[in-house]
């Protein structure tokens, strides 16, 4: 397909692709393909769902980079000294950063408890009560994201500042990306707008009555503003001549901790970043509904594409691969 005909099968189509807003491809630093689709513009966010645990992990990385976080083995109550633990839990204390950041963090139940995280006062400390468990520190992957939200505790009291300025001053602006505010509502009747809603979002992400962002999801952002990051992931944490996180936090990131098993593709895990091929430098930030960032080193190539809420889309690894690329490139 020439560039044409991609654009007509990606409008046109009735299956996995017909969600997709946004696509936007740069390659050696300079732009090779944008387009939009189903009434998106270039600079319409969109809440691109699980991508926003990889903008978490280069947070943390920042916070690692200015000295404020020490190390990831640092236990997560040392963070929390106001957090009464409950009653004979134990393996709450043996937590580390590192454990959150590679999802291997243990949780007490078999699912995420949602509705007691998402209609507290204070999401982070709705998730540290359920963070533990009588199993102890397993190393077992257990893909949380209400547990990831401990996350943006840790960095807010690491810095002294809110989320959302810390990521503004330190990572969106240095990559020409928007000035983010806080959604500042969470309703039931919200949040589930703010899934399902399938029109353009502002520049927003979604947060906690205490105005601390929701660290596994909710970011919007554009298809440009993902491939700018993928791009900076690319240069070993350099985007436009300015380093804004040090080389040694991506290679860090990206290195692969623990194998996947099918329902994540067989894919390799870093810190909240996946490792789709293990003979190849490729990684991505990978989100429901076909969100992603795709950071191909190999070709020095960045791609981010955004969808609309369509549930069962997970990776779009394959689809860039052998449809966007070949079509566009």
């Amino acid at each position: 397909m020439n560039k044409n005909q991609f654009h007509r099968f990606v409008s046109e189509s009735t299956g996995n692709e017909s969600n997709i807003a946004q696509i936007y491809v740069i390659k050696d630093g300079g732009t090779a393909y944008e387009d939009c689709f189903r009434g998106f513009k270039t600079e319409d966010a969109i809440n691109v769902n699980s991508v926003t645990k990889g903008v978490m992990a280069l947070l943390a990385g920042i916070a690692v980079d200015q000295g404020k976080i020490k190390s990831l083995d640092e236990k997560v109550m040392d963070y929390f000294p106001d957090y009464q633990v409950k009653r004979g839990e134990k393996t709450i204390y043996d937590v580390t950063i590192k454990h959150l950041l590679t999802m291997t963090a243990p949780y007490k139940g078999k699912s995420e408890p949602w509705k007691k995280v998402c209609t507290s006062e204070d999401w982070t400390k709705a998730a540290l009560d359920f963070l533990g468990g009588r199993a102890g520190i397993t190393g077992e992957f257990k893909y949380s994201t209400l547990g990831i939200q401990i996350l943006a505790g840790i960095i807010e009291r690491a810095t002294e500042e809110k989320c959302i300025d810390f990521a503004n001053q330190y990572l969106f602006l240095p990559l020409g990306i928007p000035e983010h505010f806080i959604h500042g509502t969470c309703s039931k009747e919200d949040q589930f707008d703010f899934f399902m809603n399938k029109g353009p979002r502002k520049n927003e992400w979604y947060s906690d009555p205490q105005d601390t962002v929701t660290a596994g999801w909710g970011l919007c952002a554009s298809g440009r503003d993902l491939a700018r990051i993928g791009e900076m992931v690319l240069n070993d944490g350099k985007y436009d001549g300015k380093q804004i996180l040090s080389s040694e936090w991506i290679k860090e990131m990206t290195t692969p901790y623990i194998k996947l098993g099918k329902m994540f593709g067989n894919m390799e895990y870093g810190y909240l970043w996946y490792k789709p091929f293990p003979d190849r430098e490729v990684y991505a930030a990978i989100g429901d509904s076909g969100n992603i960032i795709y950071a191909n080193k190999e070709i020095n190539v960045a791609v981010g594409i955004t969808g609309t809420f369509k549930p069962r889309i997970f990776d779009r690894v394959e689809f860039i691969e052998k449809t966007v690329l070949p079509s566009v490139l």
